[in-house]
């Protein structure tokens, strides 16, 4: 039976063994710790306790760690884009859906997509990340751009501004949201769209 790491499995005292999605949970919380250019498998190793032989066994190397990991992150994030948001909802609607659920999913992969937003493509992991971000970035910006053409939201602002500004709002959560703050994930998604969809909003005569 495979064993899920606990909160420091380095100091484990037995033996223990892991699968490749606890490898995986355990190198992003030391990738966010350390930076992912300053951890090593020794490193990884050390804080798994195993051997780097035993991390060899399921993945290439750290850059493999990474690939899966914001790999996570990001297919969560195109999923919302890609979920169904009523029969009739128009851009602006499905715009305000894709930021409140990118929210949900930043707060449930909170780990993951924080590992995402440091990257800064000096491997081949980070550079696809980036590519994929950026195409996730150009299908918010055509939301925009349909939901300003539709008359739902104001037309006097860049669409690829708004959506920047809109995702970097959501970006910024990683680093003051906690789950365990308080704060619930409905109110603080509630709270954003509300901020920002009140301003942006067309003003109707």
């Amino acid at each position: 039976m495979i064993r899920r790491p606990d909160r420091n499995p380095g100091a484990r005292q037995g033996r223990t063994t892991y699968d490749r999605d606890s490898l995986v949970e355990v190198a992003v919380a030391v990738f966010n710790e350390r930076g992912y250019d300053g951890t090593g498998m020794e490193e990884l190793a050390r804080r798994l306790g195993i051997s780097k032989s035993s991390i060899y066994h399921h993945v290439s190397g750290k850059e493999e760690l990474l690939d899966l990991a914001v790999g996570r992150a990001l297919d969560a994030l195109f999923a919302v884009l890609d979920e169904p948001c009523g029969e009739h909802a128009d851009a602006t609607a499905r715009l305000e859906h894709t930021v409140r659920r990118s929210v949900e999913t930043l707060a449930a992969e909170l780990p993951y997509v924080t590992l995402l937003l440091r990257v800064h493509g000096n491997s081949e992991a980070e550079k696809r990340a980036l590519e994929r971000r950026r195409e996730f970035d150009h299908r918010v910006a055509e939301l925009v751009r349909q939901a300003a053409a539709d008359g739902g939201i104001r037309g006097d602002i860049d669409p690829g501004l708004i959506s920047r500004l809109l995702f970097g709002t959501v970006n910024s959560l990683i680093e003051w949201y906690r789950p365990d703050g308080g704060l619930s994930v409905p109110t603080l998604a509630d709270a954003l769209a509300t901020m920002v969809f009140d301003g942006l909003r067309a003003q109707r005569d």
